[in-house]
């Protein structure tokens, strides 16, 4: 087995995101992990922001679509873990999630990535990306059942994260790049011990899941 500083290494992560292999037993590809850590970082910084400056909140109502009813007993590496375990959904298509996150947030400068708000973001962001990158893709039904909302929520969330980032949907290849070597810098450099508390993590949820249920029965979580 590798070492886990070779599994976090930013040879490995490039290697996934240009090479990954679709085979059903294929391990989930380290740009999740690096993902779910940078989501985390930013969360717990905007948390902090609000938490001494309450002017910091988002006021902007057309955002609030994307908050939860409760704030979801789920981290955000079993969220994506999750994803990626029902739609197999490829390395790229988070890379590109990632850019839409981006854009999103310069868009709407007063929106903050918060629990309340994360995983209706992420499905949103990863359903639009896997369209704009796949051929073929699962219909929005199916995205919603595995993101734990109704049909009808999703199919809004995605109506109003087009128009809140303005339909930027189109990614060039040195746009792709620069957002792969940020991530890159995120193992090398800032997050290799977060990165790596989360692929610990992903080993103790496919542990549980080897006893559970079939590949293409979705447990259900609502969101």
């Amino acid at each position: 087995m590798a070492s886990s500083a070779l599994a976090i290494s930013p040879r490995r992560l490039r290697s996934d995101v240009y090479c990954y292999s679709y085979e059903d037993d294929s391990n989930t590809p380290l740009v999740v992990n690096v993902l779910a850590s940078l989501i985390e970082r930013s969360m717990a910084r905007n948390e902090r922001i609000t938490k001494n400056c309450r002017w910091a909140l988002s006021k902007d109502s057309r955002t609030r679509v994307f908050d939860c009813h409760e704030v979801p007993d789920m981290t955000i590496q079993s969220y994506l873990e999750r994803i990626f375990r029902y739609t197999r959904a490829g390395p790229s298509i988070y890379v590109v999630a990632y850019v839409y996150i981006d854009r999103f947030c310069q868009s709407n400068p007063e929106f903050r990535i918060s629990s309340a708000n994360v995983h209706r973001l992420l499905i949103t962001s990863i359903m639009v990306a896997s369209k704009y990158v796949e051929d073929m893709n699962y219909r929005n039904s199916y995205f919603a059942r595995v993101g734990g909302l109704t049909t009808e929520e999703l199919n809004s969330m995605e109506l109003d994260f087009l128009f809140l980032m303005g339909f930027k949907l189109h990614v060039n290849v040195s746009v792709f790049e620069s957002y792969c070597c940020h991530l890159e810098r995120e193992v090398s450099i800032g997050g290799g011990y977060h990165i790596e508390r989360t692929l610990r993590c992903a080993e103790e949820i496919k542990a549980r899941q080897r006893g559970g249920r079939g590949y293409y029965q979705i447990a259900r979580v609502m969101l």
